[in-house]
């Protein structure tokens, strides 16, 4: 543990060097937690690259009402935004640019697997026994990329319910569990987009006002048919299958979410 927390300081010390010297250390070895992702940079509106699409996996549910972060590898405002708001959420100078001490909330919150403190894939994996993501319509390993990022919209929607349990009764569905729970044929529980959540502490009005602010961009709860004992959040508009719709869909009639 030692050793992976040296390692951790010497790529903090390294991020706050001035920008010629950053350069020097692209190859900063692995941190703690990192056995997921280590960022070697620091990262502002203009950015771009492979290690902006991690951080956009991380901040997708600070998006912002009714709003989304694309995973485009793109630093652009929307990214921008949801970093300072995550920042604010945590306790953090809340600048919207992406360094040591972003990343080191990032590395507390994550686990090896890169999934979120509070969030595994055991979670949201099969809703007919867990058995990994097979049997959907897109490949196992997007199917496993969509459900992470799914997480992270958790993980957020989480702490703007105070930091308190958010349970999961139900992730990704193979087409065969679909169908044996009577899911609606283009159901995003299919893609790994989708999950179904209760809370111990609030309400389930609460849960579905709040995901509005977490970068869902379809949700279900009360006074939806069949929804009055869960809500469901989902990621429809970033849904390989769906994105040119840009579609959004709200409905909790009990509560005033509406479309």
């Amino acid at each position: 543990m030692r050793v992976n927390t040296l390692k951790r300081a010497a790529v903090a010390f390294a991020l706050a060097l001035p920008g010629a010297a950053i350069a020097s250390v692209v190859a900063a070895p692995a941190a703690h937690a990192d056995g997921c992702y280590t960022w070697t940079r620091n990262l502002y509106q203009g950015s771009s690259g492979a290690d902006v699409r991690q951080l956009q996996i991380r901040v997708a549910g600070w998006a912002g009402y009714r709003d989304i972060v694309e995973n485009d590898g793109r630093y652009g405002p929307k990214t921008a935004a949801a970093v300072k708001r995550f920042q604010q959420a945590y306790g953090l100078r809340a600048d919207g640019i992406a360094g040591p001490q972003t990343y080191g909330k990032l590395y507390q919150l994550q686990d090896n697997d890169c999934t979120p403190a509070h969030f595994s894939h055991g979670e949201l994996d099969d809703g007919c026994g867990g058995s990994g993501y097979d049997g959907g319509p897109l490949s196992e390993a997007q199917t496993r990329q969509n459900a992470l990022r799914t997480m992270w919209k958790l993980e957020a929607l989480r702490k703007s319910l105070g930091d308190k349990p958010l349970d999961v009764s139900g992730g990704f569905r193979s087409r065969a569990c679909n169908n044996r729970v009577g899911g609606a044929a283009d159901s995003q529980h299919l893609y790994g987009n989708a999950a179904d959540v209760t809370s111990r502490t609030k309400s389930l009005c609460q849960v579905a006002r709040d995901a509005r602010d977490n970068g869902f961009s379809g949700i279900y709860g009360p006074g939806y048919p069949d929804h009055d004992d869960h809500v469901h959040v989902d990621s429809r508009r970033e849904n390989n299958a769906d994105r040119s719709s840009n579609t959004t869909s709200w409905s909790a009639p009990d509560c005033g979410v509406g479309n």
